[in-house]
């Protein structure tokens, strides 16, 4: 489990807390206005950004204290981070030796990291002949070599058209499930929560206000901050069905 214990921090005249759990084995989506924290909040569990208080728990053990690379946490960022003077496989050893001395063992973890996502072929190709999507494959390619429970998603396939993201989505829960990762994603699409998530976070002036079942969470009508999010009303709410259930 993933624990925040009042986690607290103040950059200027921005506070942001939590106070919450994530469920081992589980994919949780935050969702808020931008500028309410959800980037913050995911750079604190991943330890780019230090907390002013509080403590980050993964099961029983307190990592607040620990740098990103000792943590059991990967983080997927919206623009991939593929350094373009890299092959693609190269980007994806990266998760194994940052000094791309791989031996053949770690050669064929490369090309089966590749062949899952789909890039099966593709590892002496440079980014920049890659499509959004395979970008995306790439990226999370080497997420997952990185063998960490917890993975962080900070909105990495947002550049993508919704038949893409879709299957972005599909493929993160695939993996999700068979090697019961727990995932915590950022988004903006009340889509992507429902295709992804069983729980659903709403951020709001550096406050998680509610965490429910993610349908649930959709179709309240008690939280006003998260329907003037959506551009909906108490008098014609938008029901999740209307953005479309997980398949």
């Amino acid at each position: 489990m993933l624990t925040l214990e009042n986690l607290t921090i103040e950059q200027g005249d921005f506070r942001l807390k939590a106070d919450w759990s994530v469920p081992e084995g589980s994919v949780t989506a935050i969702v808020g206005p931008s500028g309410g924290g959800k980037s913050t909040l995911l750079s604190m569990i991943g330890g780019y950004f230090s907390p002013t208080s509080g403590r980050i728990f993964w099961k029983e053990a307190d990592i607040g204290a620990l740098p990103p690379g000792k943590r059991p946490v990967s983080t997927l960022f919206q623009d991939n981070n593929l350094f373009p003077h890299l092959t693609v496989a190269q980007n994806v050893g990266l998760a194994l030796r940052p000094d791309l001395r791989l031996g053949v063992g770690e050669n064929e973890q490369v090309e089966a990291a590749l062949a899952e996502v789909g890039l099966g072929g593709f590892g002496a190709r440079k980014p920049g002949t890659l499509s959004g999507g395979q970008a995306s494959r790439a990226a999370l390619a080497r997420v997952l070599l990185q063998s960490r429970p917890l993975i962080l998603l900070d909105e990495p396939f947002a550049a993508l058209g919704p038949a893409l993201r879709r299957d972005m989505l599909d493929l993160v829960k695939a993996m999700q499930q068979a090697r019961r990762l727990t995932v915590v994603m950022v988004t903006h699409q009340p889509e992507d929560a429902l295709a992804a998530a069983s729980h659903t976070a709403f951020l709001e002036n550096g406050h998680i206000v509610a965490l429910r079942p993610t349908a649930e969470l959709f179709a309240a009508e008690d939280l006003p901050g998260l329907k003037g999010y959506l551009g909906t009303s108490s008098s014609s709410s938008q029901r999740a069905g209307d953005w479309g259930a997980p398949r």
